[in-house]
């Protein structure tokens, strides 16, 4: 992967020296559908960075996996196939579980909670980034997360056996605590996924059972708010180190201003899901004690085995987030 960031920080600097405006047109690969507020606020986003750089760097935003589905984009990213691009941060905790900060059960379960849990990690989580040639502009959380199902659940004893819709490791350990068999579904083929079968369940926030219309397939929602886990915006790194320094500051306040508005918008949105979803016939309900109190002992066992996989930088994240607390 070094090798590669010279290559491509060679090649960008070889078009510098030929006189030519670098990556004009960026073509930016999104996961989530064009009116997921993450999407719309891509499209906010490229429209700041076209007016702050005066047009020299003009982005183009592909949802809804149309470009590159949800689990190809990081990959794409970092080879260059495209040069930006947003993607769920703990997707990528497989490969490095420092990646997986954001869904620690339990631990910052607010916003104002998880941003002051962001600020302690992101100094560590920008350099694994760096190691896997990807620079992120920006970050901004979804709302809580909350369990689907199609049938009431009062505990563990009602989960046995179903079939869960995973979007990462954490997810998946929750599944396989609780019994159930997880399956892994990108958002974009949620609809289908629960509609044939392949998925009876899954954990995410109220916008992604009001984007994907869950009602549909779907009778419950528990509200959990486990996490507030976040996507992220990255950029290919050699064609980052490769920009002007005028241009990057120009993009950098882009990608701050717009992470701010998304953060906010989240979290206006995020009561409004939940009376969408009721409106359209849910059962919207807090979690009985007895799930709740099941779902955080997993929890306090996941946060255990994390800080194993994450190490010394992982214990550190979480020490400078209670120290702030």
């Amino acid at each position: 992967m070094k090798k590669y960031t010279k290559m491509v920080a060679a090649s960008v600097a070889g078009v510098l020296a030929a006189g030519t405006a670098i990556a004009e047109n960026w073509d930016m690969p999104m996961a989530y559908s064009a009116s997921n507020f993450h999407s719309e606020m891509g499209v906010v986003f490229a429209d700041k960075v076209r007016d702050y750089t005066g047009g020299d760097i003009n982005i183009t935003v592909h949802p809804g996996g149309s470009l590159f589905k949800g689990g190809e984009i990081k990959r794409a990213v970092q080879t260059g196939q495209a040069p930006i691009g947003e993607r769920f941060m703990s997707a990528h905790a497989n490969e490095a579980p420092l990646l997986g900060w954001d869904n620690l059960p339990f631990l910052a379960t607010t916003y104002e909670a998880n941003d002051k849990l962001w600020a302690a990690a992101k100094d560590k989580v920008n350099s694994q980034l760096s190691d896997l040639n990807l620079v992120a502009l920006y970050t901004c959380p979804w709302p809580g997360q909350g369990f689907y199902f199609k049938k009431a659940v009062n505990s563990s004893a009602d989960t046995q056996g179903i079939k869960f819709r995973s979007y990462n490791s954490a997810t998946a350990t929750f599944a396989e605590e609780l019994g159930m068999v997880p399956v892994q579904v990108e958002a974009a083929e949620l609809s289908q996924a629960l509609a044939t079968g392949v998925a009876e369940s899954f954990i995410s926030s109220g916008s992604t059972g009001y984007d994907r219309k869950v009602w549909e397939s779907l009778t419950h929602y528990y509200k959990v708010n486990a996490w507030l886990p976040r996507n992220y915006v990255i950029v290919n790194k050699g064609i980052w180190d490769g920009l002007g320094a005028d241009t990057k500051a120009n993009v950098q306040k882009a990608a701050d201003e717009t992470g701010a508005a998304c953060s906010a918008k989240s979290a206006e949105l995020a009561s409004w899901y939940f009376e969408q979803l009721s409106a359209n016939g849910m059962s919207v309900e807090d979690a009985s004690s007895d799930f709740l109190a099941e779902l955080e002992a997993i929890g306090t066992k996941m946060t255990a085995d994390w800080l194993v996989a994450a190490g010394a930088d992982g214990q550190a994240i979480i020490d400078n987030y209670k120290m702030g607390n």
